[in-house]
């Protein structure tokens, strides 16, 4: 029997421009934050990768605070829409503020500026917005294909605009008149656009009424947790511990493949290649997204095209350091857009795993935490973002990087070849061992054909 349809595809649209106003923060921060500290305000990378670090301390409790206020929340938006519309407001003005130290102060003052803003940003409106936008996945559809159909056009949004900040925003604020003040303009303008985008993505989609949402339940739901029952929720369910695990491992990975400016500036002696590498990364996974909803019907489901698929990306950044130690540079870039385009289908339909895995919980415990079950996004990204960033700076302070020399020495260098062709193969090959226990849609058919049997 064909699963009912809840959305019109203006409204999987809508949805997906979401994530432009998420990696307009996201994609120029983890991309360009160690930068612009480094290279032009002038900040010590090991000083900035320890405060990163500590501010990711804050963010483990406020990621299940915020999924469970979402889940207590009731108005006529619905649960989750006004936590994303609100929690943005903070997200652009703290934004600005991370790329807006005042070149005034002292440096003590700078870094605690920086600090203040960057902990804001994360453990507070990025936390709440992030969470909100992911967990409407399950609260405006029932519907598993569309809940894919959805990840893809969110990720098609993500990684297209992770692709324009990416190529565009070095030469921006050179346009911009360069310097701390072109990095203040190119943030405002940022932070401008994803908060028009925001409200026109929480706008476009209507949550399901709870009584919808619950008219499948075989037993009363209980809604009414504290927060370390929430918790307790989350990590007694083996597939969010594997989803957060490879959130965050995959958050790392992109802070390791973002020192590819200092890569191509120290290694290859042209930064110009970096665009370039960006598009190697970003069209695979596109196109990728694209198909990814046929290719879960083909296949029948998620699994098995997430493992072959992180299995061929694991082989493709393998080939990318051959290519490196080969010295051919065009070889990089195709083995970099194999890689990328084996990890799409995941970045596709991720969103419907956790789906499935808020779904096991329901199933075992018979309690709805969809809004809970999402804080896995934002702590994945949050955290494995802010992990990844701390290490470059802490390895590059480690390596004796200079932000006032051309040229590096030889301990930064072979630091270089470490963080952005290594570890990134590292990181593929556990991601692969994980994708392949987490086979949270067989667990869930289990569990029902097991309660089907005992209702006979």
């Amino acid at each position: 029997m064909e699963e009912k349809r809840y959305l019109k595809w203006y409204n999987k649209v809508g949805y997906g421009s979401g994530d432009v106003a998420g990696n307009v923060v996201y994609a120029f921060l983890s991309t360009f934050v160690m930068l612009y500290l480094t290279n032009t305000v002038g900040l010590n990378p090991g000083i900035v990768g320890t405060l990163i670090a500590v501010s990711k301390l804050f963010d483990g409790v406020t990621d299940i605070f915020f999924g469970s206020m979402i889940d207590k929340t009731k108005t006529k938006m619905g649960k989750a829409k006004p936590w994303m519309l609100y929690g943005y407001i903070g997200c652009a003005v703290t934004l600005i503020g991370v790329f807006a130290i005042p070149e005034s102060l002292g440096q003590t003052a700078q870094y605690a500026w920086f600090f203040i803003a960057y902990s804001l940003l994360n453990a507070v409106f990025y936390t709440a917005n992030n969470i909100a936008y992911s967990a409407l996945t399950a609260l405006i559809t029932k519907n598993s294909k569309e809940r894919v159909e959805m990840g893809s056009y969110r990720f098609i949004f993500a990684f297209s605009t992770s692709l324009l900040i990416q190529s565009v925003t070095i030469k921006f604020v050179e346009i911009m008149g360069g310097g701390a003040a072109g990095w203040r303009i190119v943030a405002i303008i940022y932070a401008i656009i994803g908060l028009i985008i925001n409200t026109v993505s929480a706008l476009s989609v209507k949550e399901l009424p709870e009584e919808v949402l619950n008219e499948d339940a075989s037993s009363a739901v209980d809604e009414k947790y504290s927060l370390i029952e929430a918790a307790k929720l989350l990590f007694s369910n083996r597939f969010y511990i594997m989803i957060c695990v490879t959130y965050i491992l995959q958050q790392i990975y992109s802070a390791m493949l973002s020192m590819g400016i200092y890569y191509m500036m120290y290694v290859l002696k042209n930064e110009d290649l970096f665009p370039v590498f960006s598009w190697a990364i970003n069209i695979p996974l596109i196109i990728a997204l694209v198909i990814t909803p046929s290719l879960v019907a083909k296949w029948k489901g998620l699994y098995k095209l997430n493992l072959v698929g992180y299995t061929i990306g694991t082989i493709g950044r393998a080939l990318v350091v051959v290519a490196a130690y080969m010295g051919s540079v065009p070889l990089m870039i195709a083995f970099t857009a194999v890689a990328a385009f084996g990890m799409g289908p995941w970045q596709g339909d991720m969103n419907a795993v956790i789906a499935n895995c808020s779904e096991y919980t329901y199933l075992t415990k018979h309690k709805r935490v969809d809004g809970t079950m999402y804080s896995c996004t934002s702590l994945g990204v949050k955290l494995g973002g802010g992990l990844g960033t701390a290490i470059t700076g802490w390895l590059l302070e480690f390596s004796h990087f200079n932000s006032s020399l051309a040229v590096q020495p030889d301990s930064c260098l072979s630091m270089l070849h470490t963080m952005y062709l290594w570890i990134p193969v590292v990181i593929c090959v556990i991601i692969t061992f994980i994708m392949s226990q987490m086979n949270v849609e067989k667990a869930n058919e289990e569990l029902k054909n097991s309660k089907m049997l005992e209702t006979k």
